[in-house]
């Protein structure tokens, strides 16, 4: 294991040496151009490639476009890109949604192309991909994944736009229910804001009330209070108006 390590590393170096500048500006500017959400594309590897095939790749381009030996303005990014693309492919979770878009487009492109063959039920591709022989031949040739590539890249678009609404959705969501907590407090802060100021008028109110009822209603100037009735007396059973003075 140690020897084959060296071996690489030999390898790497004497690749290294060899690169020049220009092929190291070109570097940087295809991982920039590379679909940002297939980080396969990134390390420019096949969908199969292994996590040793990751690190491999990985170490051998990020020291072509490292910042420190790549003069090309837009270095760090790409070095940044790379390590990102190998975060993600090294994460068991990551990975396998990325490889779930796989499968499905995969699947996508085997119907699109029985749908295609279905038409000459004579021919003897026909038969072979019943079999499953030319079809295993097929999908290791560069058209399938080319257009593999372009189809994955529109599953994970739409996925990408899926999750993206969605953590809009709940964003607006929690931006209403921290709104409708805010009224709420505000209703409930006015409310405790009026207890507080009514309890604290009570004693006042109280005093008021014991005093209205001590002295009773006074009667305004100039006029003369009716007298009282007395409920024994059944011939004063009229109400007395008060009468201005003079």
């Amino acid at each position: 294991m140690g020897e084959v390590k060296i071996e690489d590393d030999a390898i790497l170096k004497s690749f290294l040496a060899e690169v020049g500048e220009v092929e190291r500006d070109n570097e940087v500017v295809r991982i920039l151009s590379c679909f940002k959400l297939n980080p396969f594309e990134h390390l420019n590897l096949s969908f199969d490639s292994s996590t040793d095939d990751v690190k491999r790749q990985y170490r051998k381009i990020s020291l072509m476009v490292h910042p420190d030996k790549c003069k090309h303005p837009q270095a760090q990014d790409a070095f940044g890109a790379l390590a990102k693309a190998q975060q993600l492919l090294l994460n068991d979770q990551e990975r396998d949604y990325i490889l779930t878009q796989v499968h499905a487009a995969k699947e996508e492109l085997r119907m699109k192309r029985k749908k295609q063959l279905k038409k000459d039920t004579a021919s003897k591709i026909k038969s072979l991909v019943d079999e499953g022989k030319h079809e295993h031949i097929f999908e290791q040739s560069e058209e399938f994944q080319r257009e593999l590539k372009l189809k994955v890249r529109e599953i994970l678009t739409d996925q990408e736009w899926r999750r993206r609404k969605m953590a809009m959705r709940i964003s607006e969501e929690e931006g209403r229910l921290k709104k409708d907590e805010a009224e709420q407090k505000e209703i409930w802060k006015k409310k405790r804001e009026h207890e507080e100021q009514w309890e604290g008028t009570r004693e006042k109110r109280v005093s008021s009330w014991r005093d209205f009822q001590k002295s009773g209603k006074k009667a305004k100037k100039g006029e003369t209070r009716p007298p009282k009735l007395k409920t024994e007396d059944p011939n004063k059973s009229y109400v007395q108006r008060p009468v201005k003075k003079g």
